[in-house]
């Protein structure tokens, strides 16, 4: 068995189907992480089922239960602990390809290896009626990025690769955004901005996929808002520090007009619907990013070597 010196994070709040789905894929690989951390957000009985269950593969996993709620923080919490030079994010509704590490750890190897690789992000399972593809990144050549870049050409969160060191002196990700936190999304956006902006090598590899699980309506039409807040939240808490922002802004709601306009042209109610929420949401969140005083909130993200604090129970 090969093994890679990548640590892999996996966020999860009461999702244990989901996160036994995840840790399987990850532990169906030919090259190995050094380890697998779970962020347990949730501290469900069946979670800490689900980990041992796992733990019994040659690869250690440690679950970490946590009483904060957040996104962002999970993942900052998992940057501290580990204790590789490369660590690697997913979520505990994604199920990473066999090769998924394999793929990373061939990159990181390469003598110009970039600061951190973003991955195709596919829907995952048969598509039913009532079931959509939540999120989906399907590019297909590489690229590398240096300097001013739209941030969602490197990736999305759920699949991303990180020098730990590089990912520690930008600060981590910022708590005020992502999941469980008022900024609700935009967390990976902002977090590929800020590493771009400060002289880091980001790279997109479409080899490295992970499957995204599909979701009800329910489901669809509130991410579809968050998704707006998120972006929107990451743009005004930039717009006044980075006259490139407004750039990215610009480009972000072209696209969201040519959406209306084939909604239109197709009269397609449920695509014209999506884009209003989306753009809704956007200016919500572009308020609340305005009105935030500095570009990033963190726990101080520091190198690996040990943690320990009130409220986080390390098994």
């Amino acid at each position: 068995m090969t093994t890679a010196p990548i640590a892999v994070v996996v966020s999860t709040v009461d999702r244990p189907e989901a996160l036994a789905r995840c840790l399987g894929a990850i532990l169906d690989g030919a090259v190995m992480p050094t380890e697998i951390i779970v962020i347990d957000q949730g501290g469900e009985p069946e979670t800490a089922d689900v980990v041992a269950a796992n733990a019994k593969h040659g690869v250690p996993v440690r679950h970490v239960v946590v009483d904060e709620r957040g996104l962002s923080k999970a993942r900052n919490l998992g940057l501290r602990l580990v204790r590789t030079p490369w660590i690697a994010f997913t979520d505990d509704d994604c199920a990473p390809d066999p090769s998924w590490i394999g793929v990373f750890h061939r990159r990181t190897v390469d003598p110009d290896a970039p600061d951190g690789i973003g991955g195709r992000v596919l829907a995952g399972g048969d598509a039913t009626p009532g079931t959509f593809a939540l999120a989906q990144r399907l590019w297909t050549e590489p690229k590398t990025y240096r300097g001013p870049t739209l941030p969602w050409l490197v990736g999305s969160g759920a699949n991303m690769l990180f020098r730990v060191d590089v990912l520690c002196r930008a600060g981590g990700y910022d708590e005020r955004l992502g999941v469980g936190s008022p900024g609700v999304a935009g967390e990976d956006l902002e977090v590929l901005h800020r590493l771009l902006r400060d002289g880091a090598t980001l790279a997109f590899e479409p080899a490295a996929v992970v499957f995204h699980d599909r979701v009800g309506t329910e489901r669809r039409v509130a991410t579809r808002s968050s998704y707006g807040f998120g972006m929107g939240a990451f743009v005004g808490m930039w717009l006044r520090r980075d006259r490139w922002v407004a750039y990215v802004l610009a480009r972000w709601l072209r696209d969201r007009l040519v959406g209306v306009a084939r909604a239109v042209k197709h009269r397609d109610r449920w695509r014209l619907h999506e884009e209003r929420l989306t753009l809704t949401g956007a200016t919500k969140g572009l308020r609340y990013g305005w009105r935030l005083r500095s570009p990033i909130s963190t726990s101080d993200p520091a190198p690996a070597g040990g943690f320990a604090e009130a409220g986080v129970d390390v098994e």
